[in-house]
């Protein structure tokens, strides 16, 4: 196994250096270098784990807090608005149209009659 296989199965068995680069505190790269030259085992990886990560410790009630602080009404304009807008398409391309919605004449028009003659 080369190093960058260890590095990623390291990487797999500690989501805080997930969560970091997610946060923007660090980037691959960085967390790379430093696995390139300190390994496993050295101080420099105590900043990224005795941290506590708020994602991973999400509870029930946590998620129940989020829910509780979505406007609906929000919610519902916004559906509303994409409903629109896929209406508005469906007509632009001819989707939704079912064949009794197609307009014909009810009599033919004769072949030498042009412009209401």
């Amino acid at each position: 196994m080369d190093k960058k296989d260890s590095f990623k199965l390291f990487a797999k068995t500690h989501p805080e250096l997930i969560s970091s680069v997610k946060s923007g505190e660090a980037s691959w790269q960085k967390l790379y270098e430093i696995y390139d030259i300190y390994g496993e085992d050295d101080r420099a990886w105590n900043t990224y784990f005795n941290k506590s990560t708020s994602t991973s410790n999400t509870s029930f009630s946590g998620i129940s807090d989020i829910v509780k602080n979505i406007d609906m009404e929000s919610v519902q304009k916004h559906i509303n608005t994409a409903q629109k807008a896929l209406g508005l398409v469906q007509e632009l391309t001819g989707k939704g149209t079912s064949v009794g919605d197609i307009k014909t004449p009810v009599t033919p028009r004769p072949i030498n009659k042009f412009f209401e003659d």
